[in-house]
């Protein structure tokens, strides 16, 4: 049987972004968007609780956690090998894990096909920057690369609440305070409200997922600071709309209004297999002018997908052009782009108008 480093490394060597360890199930790994096989032989639970037992003493953390919720979060840095993000839980009565592999160190943003226009988000001082898409596409590595660029060349104080962290930073020009949702502090609202107590420039919220939590960035970022964070949605209206329904009926008109004022920018992610086997990202890039500010503010946010469509020379990106991009670099394929695409009957359109020329 293998140990827990040992399927570590072996999965790494593979190219594995997730590795599953399931009784009843063969040791599996994630490359792209499909799941493998490690071995053939298929895991007791005497062999999945030992390697959860081995995860948690490698991160010195207890299982009490684990054994009264049922699931625990914890990251984990094994020395010259990699970090993780380890989810623990029970599945019919045994221990099951999905360590997520996070690279030590940030990556270069050109190397993993960031743009430019992404990135640029970090030369603002106050505002919302949300980074959206659904689970395993990418949003914290973007985060993360905006995080460094803020910290290669500004004199901030840059606050993360995380949960867990995965990503570590070294203090550059900036001091960068990273904190641990369940280890460093109690929850988010808790660390959100003391944070603005700790002389913050830049606060990285992991993820927003009530209308508390919301409403005190919102309320950080008209005060001006800089708020970065992530939700699960695709797609800018998506996320709008998912930010407005979060909160009471009777707050939404004062949210929308809110919103309308510290929103600045919303970037839309999903990771594409391309032709070559790896994963490449498309982008959906929404910065807020009058005309958002003005859709937000009278619930008429279906109307933004045509603005993002018309203002490509504010930095504007939609979804579908993104994907069309990668078609025409020869990343993807026309296929894939439409499986992926918001609204694949009018790419599918384009494809045919452009081939025609």
């Amino acid at each position: 049987m293998l140990s827990f480093l040992e399927i570590l490394k072996q999965s790494m060597e593979l190219g594995a972004s997730d590795i599953f360890i399931v009784a009843g199930k063969a040791l599996s790994y994630k490359k792209g968007k499909m799941i493998y096989q490690l071995n053939d032989e298929k895991v007791m639970p005497e062999y999945s609780k030992l390697l959860v037992e081995e995860a948690y003493r490698l991160a010195n953390r207890g299982l009490t956690h684990l054994e009264d919720a049922g699931e625990d979060d914890f990251a984990l840095s094994v020395p010259n090998l990699a970090r993780l993000r380890v989810n623990c839980y029970k599945q019919r009565g045994s221990l099951a894990a999905v360590l997520r592999i996070v690279a030590y160190g940030i990556p270069e943003y050109q190397k993993i096909g960031i743009p430019e226009e992404v990135i640029r988000v970090a030369n603002l001082k106050k505002g919302m920057v949300l980074v959206t898409g659904a689970a395993g596409n990418g949003k914290s590595t973007t985060l993360a690369c905006v995080l460094q660029r803020i910290n290669e060349t500004r004199s901030n104080h840059i606050i993360t609440l995380e949960d867990p962290i995965e990503f570590l930073y070294r203090n550059e020009k900036s001091i960068v305070s990273q904190r641990e949702i369940g280890l460093d502090t109690k929850n988010f609202t808790t660390a959100l409200r003391s944070s603005l107590r700790q002389s913050p420039d830049v606060i990285l919220v992991g993820e927003m997922r009530e209308h508390e939590i919301l409403q005190i960035s919102m309320m950080a970022a008209e005060t001006g600071h800089l708020i970065l964070s992530a939700l699960h949605t695709v797609g800018a209206v998506n996320t709008i709309e998912r930010i407005i329904d979060i909160f009471p009926p009777h707050h939404q008109q004062q949210a929308r209004v809110q919103l309308s004022m510290v929103l600045h920018t919303i970037i839309s992610q999903q990771l594409i297999p391309a032709k070559d086997g790896t994963l490449v990202p498309a982008f959906e890039i929404l910065h807020m002018n009058p005309a958002v500010g003005n859709m937000i503010r009278e619930s008429k946010v279906y109307q933004i997908e045509s603005v993002i469509g018309m203002s490509g020379a504010e930095g504007m990106v939609s979804m579908d052009y993104s994907l069309y991009e990668l078609v025409s670099k020869g990343k993807i394929s026309k296929e894939t782009a439409l499986q992926y695409a918001l609204h694949p009957e009018a790419l599918e359109k384009r494809f045919r108008m452009n081939a025609g020329r």
